[in-house]
């Protein structure tokens, strides 16, 4: 074993500055994405239950309210990621003590979003499902699902958080099995509370919100338990002015890109949900498909961030370069062959959730349609996370926001004013918004300079060996 391999092995981490790029990223994504399928199996498990035991009302109602919860998750996972790329440079530059010290920063940013996204979610529910314009008789479950989701909220944004950390010094295999413990435990939940308890909606939320808090204390035990860089101690938990700065300048504009996506989407349900509760219960089988199909790619451009932090913390532009282009092959395979399937085996996926008739039908045609444009999100994917673990989300966030808010509200008003309003053009806003998305990111990308500063402040050791010209 080197002496950087023994390094990090006493850090408590993977050092991505040395090896082999591919077994780093492949190592890193693995286990991430085996992890965020038994995440997405939360919200999917959720539906099943509803959709096979509850009722059709419910089964839209649980499926579609996606759009409002990730507003604000989408806005705390972007703050998280800001939080990664600080420590993956910290820990890539080995500077150990500014990785304890943006942890502590981070966890307690973590307590202060819990309790404003607590209140905030609760509050505004009501007005959320009105500007979805959710049917009467899906209202009620909506609202209720909301409600408790929102109230257990904190679980879910100290799992990620903690994980995220563990994740920035190449620590992605104990976030997974936390996963795997509480996605099993959410499924046992759902099964008690639904068929021995028959407490429909009420109980598959508790279920989720429940199997969330068992995560987040799991991670939290470990970062109080560690002894590497990245231990927890209750006494140290304060605000450092400087690393919060640096977290936000990384992640509010990952945070605000997401939120206002989001946002964005409900008026995209909206759309969908103008067509009536069995076109809400095939676009819902569709989006929890859909969520299994971006998995591969978030992964390996998670993997990418991680990897393009390190390096540039180290000084290594070229390596970090070459890890990106090596993402994209694996981000663009995997999707691929994850694709074909699902594309070939509509029906019976589709039905798996619901088999009302047509609900399968409207479904299938979703899955169908849409699909195969996935592999133009792998290019934005992977170039966007590069950018982050750069330190420079906020190209990645004004190119995401033009694409997915400006342009397809655009798309979304002209298509169903002016040349058809049925749904199948409507639900096209979705590939048209990731076309243009790939195409900025890819221009942007392609001229933006490595060589500059990280957030560390200094420029990465070869940046000397960079024609001025280019620095």
């Amino acid at each position: 074993m080197n002496s950087g391999a023994i390094g990090a092995h006493k850090r408590g981490g993977v050092d991505m500055t040395e090896g082999s790029i591919f077994r780093h990223l492949l190592r890193f994504a693995f286990p991430l994405l085996v992890g965020n399928v038994f995440q997405q199996l939360y919200n999917t498990v959720d539906t099943w239950v509803v959709g096979n035991y509850v009722g059709d009302n419910a089964f839209s109602a649980v499926g579609t309210v996606g759009p409002i919860i990730n507003m604000l998750i989408g806005f705390f996972l972007g703050l998280s990621s800001g939080a990664g790329v600080v420590i993956s440079q910290y820990y890539g530059a080995k500077q150990e003590k500014k990785v304890e010290e943006t942890v502590h920063t981070a966890l307690v940013l973590t307590f202060l979003f819990s309790v404003l996204f607590t209140v905030i979610g609760i509050a505004m529910t009501p007005l959320a499902l009105r500007l979805m314009k959710m049917p009467a008789e899906v209202m009620p479950e909506a609202k209720t699902y909301l409600t408790i989701y929102f109230a257990g909220i904190a679980g879910l944004l100290f799992y990620n958080m903690g994980a995220g950390i563990l994740r920035a010094v190449g620590d992605s295999i104990r976030p997974f099995i936390f996963l795997l413990v509480s996605a099993l435990t959410n499924t046992g939940l759902d099964l008690l509370f639904v068929l021995r308890f028959h407490m429909g909606v009420e109980g598959v939320a508790y279920a989720t919100v429940i199997s969330q808090a068992f995560s987040a204390v799991l991670v939290l035990l470990i970062l109080v338990c560690s002894r590497t860089c990245v231990r927890v101690s209750f006494h140290k938990l304060r605000l450092h002015a400087d690393l919060c700065r640096k977290i936000l300048f990384v992640g509010l504009p990952a945070a605000l890109q997401a939120a206002l996506t989001s946002f964005s989407n409900i008026f995209v349900q909206s759309y969908i949900n103008y067509f009536g509760p069995d076109c809400m219960g095939g676009w819902t089988a569709y989006a929890k498909i859909d969520q299994f199909i971006l998995l591969p790619m978030q992964a390996v451009a998670l993997a990418s961030t991680t990897f393009v932090g390190q390096n540039l913390g180290h000084g290594d532009t070229a390596r970090a370069k070459r890890g990106v282009s090596i993402s994209l092959w694996m981000a663009l395979i995997s999707t691929l062959l994850l694709m074909l399937p699902i594309v070939v085996f509509a029906p019976p996926i589709v039905s798996f959730f619901n088999d009302k008739p047509e609900i399968v039908v409207f479904g299938t045609q979703f899955l169908r349609t849409i699909s195969p444009f996935y592999l133009l999100c792998t290019i934005n994917q992977i170039y966007a996370g590069a950018l982050r673990g750069a330190g420079n989300s906020r190209a990645a966030m004004l190119i995401m926001l033009f694409s997915f808010v400006l342009f397809r509200q655009g798309y979304l008003f002209i298509v169903s004013r002016f040349i058809s309003n049925t749904v199948f053009p409507i639900s096209m806003s979705y590939p048209a918004g990731w076309g243009v998305c790939s195409l900025l990111t890819l221009i942007y990308y392609k001229k933006f300079n490595f060589g500059g500063k990280s957030l560390l402040g200094t420029p990465p050791a070869d940046a000397a060996d960079t024609p001025a010209e280019q620095r």
